[in-house]
């Protein structure tokens, strides 16, 4: 017997961004839809990261994607599989790795730094292989792959070396990163 996939985080998280009214969200992902983007990037989604998208595909935040200062992707638009922009979304955790590894770093825990570049390259890649991928929320908002997981935390990737939970599910991300409209506080809220 095959254990139900835990989809409630990720049911959760899609009826409260829906609830808040800030985000245009269209019809959630297919099945077919999902297979192809997986086929695509070669990870799985975790259960509560594809219940999420299957219950609406978040496509825009007022807001968030609307300010001119904006430096990040908002929200993946998993319906143009082929684009050069998701592509560069879904590859920026493990791009972060070996750009610090062509810089002369090396993670924790990988041992000895091999002698050439070369070598550096390809040992990071065959360490990448057999970790979690980290599959974009939001922005540099990433959850760990995984078909049969749920509930880990979401992380945000600027570098390798300025990484940090965002959140400590999906749920509790969006609970932190999304909010209703607010209640204006003359200057301060320009700092905000």
């Amino acid at each position: 017997m095959t254990a139900a996939p835990d989809t409630g985080v990720g049911l959760r998280a899609a009826e409260r961004l829906a609830r808040l009214g800030t985000t245009e969200i269209q019809p959630g992902l297919s099945e077919t839809e999902l297979a192809r983007v997986e086929q695509r990037f070669g990870f799985e989604f975790a259960d509560d990261h594809r219940a999420f998208l299957t219950a609406g595909l978040p496509v825009w935040t007022t807001g968030h994607d609307d300010d001119p200062d904006k430096a990040s992707w908002g929200w993946p638009d998993w319906r143009t599989a082929d684009s050069d922009t998701l592509r560069a979304q879904v590859e920026w955790p493990t791009d972060c790795v070996i750009r610090h590894v062509t810089s002369g770093g090396r993670p924790a825990g990988w041992g000895k730094r091999p002698d050439t570049l070369e070598s550096a390259v390809a040992k990071a890649q065959r360490r990448l292989a057999d970790v979690p991928r980290l599959i974009p929320v939001y922005a540099h908002r990433y959850l760990p792959a995984g078909r049969g997981t749920a509930g880990r935390p979401v992380i945000s990737v600027h570098h390798l070396t300025d990484m940090m939970v965002y959140g400590l599910d999906l749920e509790d991300y969006l609970l932190h990163e999304f909010h209703g409209p607010q209640t204006p506080i003359p200057f301060w809220q320009d700092y905000l």
